[in-house]
């Protein structure tokens, strides 16, 4: 996982260049997280059977690296356990560079890149070469039949480290099929004579939105980009604001749901949400998870702010636990452009429950402070303790489950902080 990673990638070296560029403190908090295995969970696990290319690194005994493109039919990476996987190696232009480079040094970094939504996971491990002769059984579960292509060997790669990577920068790119699905979809919708505006894009509000990237940032929380049809500008909206999205049920119903924007308030081209799959929830979550698609419309009405952030230069102390973090995150960002003094303290289970959590901690640097409740021997939120610690002029602004608004407002009263200063969202 992304510790194992950073212990891995982070030489010095590494260390004194993030210092120099300001990023290093927000950097060793990350490393002071809890250490863990680097097992694989379902969403990598899906993310590398799905993939029909990667990208990998070897060194050679010279000391250059050497990067080679790995192509074959999506699932052609296989994984074995949840720290073991592998790939048939097929017949290519026969110059054995990779597989020379392995012999003298077993070092290896994968890039697994989704282009069309902008996904790129990082591993790093060590490999060896298994032929017929000497595995063929293991040999025969990297393979694949289906595919025309002569396997020569089989590579093992045993995980070190991984880690996802930020999605900026990654062009969305298409393959051949799935831009001839598109065609095909797009030409059934204009054919068939059922099809109607109204099912093109549903709900009932005066602006039209279209999903234009879909991002998984933990197991069971995705975030959904939304833009103008014609990709122009949008209502501007606040940082606390959100927007009441349509959601059409399993059985046909249509209802609303409220999801914050975790957009930086200052962009007026996109709107970003973030939905956490309840699974004892109504039903609008898992709808929108097994339904929402790149393309996907939306009518909506202009985002509304029942949580907005104080207008003045007084300080702001910003708590969010769980999904919270949505709005919490816009004001972080609204803060940091304005130049007002915050802090940022951000609880969930794990790390890995947590959105948006290596990017705060990047964007927020020493502001940033995080905490878990389930993980042993590591600090929790001891929310008294935050709210003695604020100057005496500060905002508190906390967004997450009832309990923890309740210790906030609890606290607060018993400190004697006055009630107007501790504004409040809940997410049940």
């Amino acid at each position: 996982m992304a510790g194992a990673f950073f212990d891995i990638a982070f030489t010095p070296n590494v260390k004194a260049a993030q210092a120099r560029m300001g990023s290093r403190a927000a950097y060793g908090r990350l490393e002071q997280e809890p250490a863990a295995e680097p097992m694989l969970g379902p969403q990598e696990i899906a993310f590398i059977e799905a993939r029909d290319s990667f990208y990998q690194g070897t060194v050679s005994e010279t000391g250059w690296p050497y990067v080679q493109h790995r192509g074959g039919p999506a699932g052609f990476l296989k994984v074995l356990d949840a720290r073991t996987i592998g790939y048939a190696d097929f017949s290519g232009n026969r110059q054995y560079i990779s597989t020379g480079n392995l012999a003298g040094d077993d070092r290896v970094c994968l890039f697994l890149m989704d282009y069309p939504h902008q996904a790129r996971l990082k591993i790093l491990g060590r490999a060896w070469v298994i032929d017929e002769d000497g595995d063929p059984e293991l040999l025969t579960r990297l393979d694949n039949p289906h595919y025309r292509a002569r396997v020569e060997r089989g590579i093992i790669i045993s995980i070190e480290g991984f880690d996802w990577n930020c999605p900026k920068y990654i062009t969305p790119r298409y393959t051949n099929d799935e831009i001839a699905q598109r065609i095909r979809e797009a030409r059934s919708a204009q054919d068939s004579p059922v099809v109607t505006q109204a099912e093109e894009a549903i709900g009932r509000g005066g602006l039209t939105l279209t999903i234009t990237g879909i991002r998984q940032l933990t197991q069971r929380i995705r975030a959904y980009e939304l833009r103008a049809r014609d990709w122009g500008d949008l209502p501007s909206a606040q940082a606390g604001a959100h927007l009441e999205v349509p959601v059409r049920l399993a059985d046909g119903a249509v209802v609303t749901r409220q999801y914050s924007l975790a957009t930086d308030p200052s962009r007026r081209d996109v709107y970003e949400i973030a939905v956490l799959h309840e699974r004892d929830g109504r039903g609008g979550s898992k709808a929108i998870h097994e339904t929402w698609r790149i393309g996907t419309q939306l009518r909506v009405a202009s985002p509304i702010n029942h949580f907005p952030l104080h207008a003045d230069s007084r300080p702001a102390v910003l708590i969010a636990g769980g999904i919270g973090i949505t709005p919490i995150r816009a004001m972080a960002q609204a803060l940091r452009r304005r130049s007002v003094p915050f802090e940022l303290h951000y609880t969930g289970q794990t790390p890995a429950d947590m959105a948006y959590r290596d990017q705060l901690a990047v964007e927020c640097g020493d502001a940033y402070f995080a905490y878990f409740s389930r993980v042993p021997g590591h600090r929790r939120l001891d929310v008294a303790a935050v709210l003695r610690r604020a100057p005496s002029d500060a905002v508190f602004y906390v967004c997450g489950p009832i309990a923890l608004i309740e210790a906030v407002r609890d606290a607060a009263a018993r400190i004697g902080i006055a009630p107007e200063r501790v504004q409040h969202e809940s997410f049940q």
